[in-house]
């Protein structure tokens, strides 16, 4: 069976978020050709949505269908129009709510978040949002830990979405968590979409132009890609951007909302995980073939990120049956 996703439409819902979840998650095939998700749109009462646009959507299902899903997905609503605080939702939404499994994922994309928290969802976890929001977000809810600078969240259960396409971003994310890389890669083919993104909604934020000197870390990023299975210390990276330590740091949690050593780090566990899945090299060679200096080290950061280790994620992901091997 597909993994059941319902998409719940409030009124306001902005009908280019409110189509991601089908877009994305619909591309998504086994390597049998079979569909990996079955997408649902619900509204509160079965009722029409009025959207964000000048048109009504007419929607079939009623809030029953989360109670069945595997994952929920709270679609955007107008950032214009009143979005609910501590104990603002109504007594119709906060049933729905409650009425989702404890084992449903459950997530937000972009204003929606103000409905998880609204909720308690998310209370003592991180959160990001739409950045012009996040503001208000912390302060109405300040037992969520927000991020303005990241494109999204993934608390396990509870993930959320910063604004607009950061949505795409998050779907695609939900399905290389769920069935690897090259699944993802080939979903994100489909849409004509890039795979992951480079940096966070943190370089879309209005601020001041930098001062002189303060340039883009990005060919950096670039440089350092193509060099992921070489030493790349904080060092080398300030030396390419011309930059000290201390200004590519800011510059790159300004652009990409991480250090460049986290950065890095990621990169480094994503090259891993496709190597995984597409290659019959043995964990040591992959794990030099991605910059970490033994397989005790990649083992830890997989099992860190994904929650498994190499053997264990070749096991669940792999299209290669692996090389024999000790490691």
């Amino acid at each position: 069976m597909p993994h059941r996703v319902a998409v719940l439409a409030l009124d306001g819902a902005k009908p280019f978020d409110l189509g991601i979840p089908a877009q994305v998650l619909g591309h998504a095939f086994a390597p049998s050709g079979a569909p990996l998700y079955e997408v649902t749109t619900c509204s509160l009462g079965g009722r029409p949505v009025t959207t964000s646009q000048d048109f009504v959507l007419d929607v079939r299902n009623d809030e029953s269908a989360l109670t069945t899903a595997d994952t929920v997905v709270i679609a955007t609503q107008d950032r214009d129009r009143d979005l609910p605080g501590p104990g603002g939702l109504s007594d119709e939404l906060a049933a729905a709510l409650v009425g989702i499994a404890p084992t449903t994922r459950v997530i937000s994309l972009c204003t929606s978040a103000f409905v998880l928290a609204a909720s308690g969802m998310l209370d003592g976890q991180g959160a990001t949002t739409h950045w012009a929001l996040c503001e208000e977000f912390a302060r109405r809810f300040p037992l969520v830990d927000v991020n303005p600078g990241v494109l999204f969240v993934d608390n396990g259960r509870v993930l959320t979405s910063a604004g607009a396409a950061a949505g795409i971003d998050l779907c695609l994310h939900v399905v290389r968590r769920d069935h690897g890389a090259a699944v993802a890669n080939a979903t994100a083919r489909r849409c004509v979409v890039a795979p992951w993104r480079e940096g966070g909604q943190a370089q879309f934020i209005e601020r001041p132009l930098p001062a002189h000197g303060d340039a883009s870390t990005s060919a950096t990023r670039r440089w350092a890609l193509d060099r992921l299975a070489e030493p790349l210390a904080l060092a080398d990276l300030a030396r390419h951007a011309n930059m000290s330590v201390r200004t590519l740091t800011r510059r790159f949690r300004t652009e990409v909302g991480l250090s460049p050593q986290q950065w890095v780090v990621q990169r480094r566990v994503d090259h891993a995980r496709l190597l995984l899945e597409s290659t019959r090299l043995s964990v040591t060679e992959i794990a030099h073939a991605s910059g970490f200096a033994d397989p005790v080290l990649l083992r830890k950061h997989l099992r860190t990120a994904v929650g498994l280790t190499p053997n264990a994620y070749r096991r669940a992901y792999s299209s290669t049956p692996p090389a024999p091997e000790n490691t």
